[in-house]
């Protein structure tokens, strides 16, 4: 189980991705007037629990209020207690924690824990875990479980950035590829045709105008198409 630590943390995380995200080709650069940096706020998210306990998941959703039409992004993120052996491009940055010490926050969709743990979640062999109280489950989140694919964990490959999305390499133990895509910008209710009959994970989060939305956020996919 993991234990939720209510304390400070410095810089913050919307600090830290404040930073981070412009640096990404699914920011929407420009989109404010002047293009001036992002104005994060929180918006919802849910979290995974590493097997181990060492390592933090957090899918974390944050909308850009800076822009002239608010932007909410996926931000899904990694916490370690030391470096990423080989993931320097996925760094997000270090902070402090006020319990735990020192911090590696990392880009969730490049961590081998955190995509081991979406396939599980996927699979039906984990469950989405409440962002701010321990051992809660959340039941707001959707999973449509995959069906006919290994049950057991699978190796990670390349990982593809684009615009809008971030695809990841499956390796499975039986031979063969599937992806793990990460819906950057999620939409509310989008679902497309490629993904609708895939395994997925809807999330709930609150727009910039304080109404719900829920949409896609990951899927399991049998091609890039």
């Amino acid at each position: 189980m993991a234990i939720i630590h209510h304390t400070t943390l410095s810089p913050t995380k919307l600090e830290l991705l404040t930073r981070w995200l412009p640096s990404r080709p699914w920011f929407r650069a420009g989109v404010g007037a002047g293009g001036e940096q992002p104005a994060l706020v929180k918006a919802g998210g849910f979290r995974l629990e590493d097997p181990s306990g060492e390592v933090g998941i957090e899918f974390l959703a944050v909308t850009d209020s800076a822009a002239s039409d608010p932007v909410t992004y996926q931000t899904p993120m990694t916490y370690r207690a030391a470096p990423l052996a080989g993931a320097e491009d996925a760094l997000i940055g270090t902070l402090e924690h006020g319990v735990l010490g020192k911090r590696w926050v990392y880009d969730a969709a490049c961590d081998p824990v955190a995509v081991a743990q979406l396939y599980a979640l996927l699979t039906g062999r984990a469950e989405a875990q409440a962002q701010s109280e321990s051992d809660t489950p959340d039941r707001t989140v959707g999973v449509r479980a995959a069906t006919g694919v290994p049950l057991e964990d699978a190796g990670t490959g390349a990982v593809i950035h684009g615009t809008r999305s971030t695809d990841v390499d499956l390796v499975l133990p039986v031979g063969g590829l599937l992806w793990l895509r990460f819906l950057r910008v999620p939409t509310a209710h989008d679902v497309p045709e490629t993904t609708e009959s895939a395994a997925h994970v809807t999330v709930g989060w609150t727009a910039s105008d304080g109404r719900p939305r829920h949409g896609l956020w990951c899927a399991l996919m049998d091609s890039r198409e």
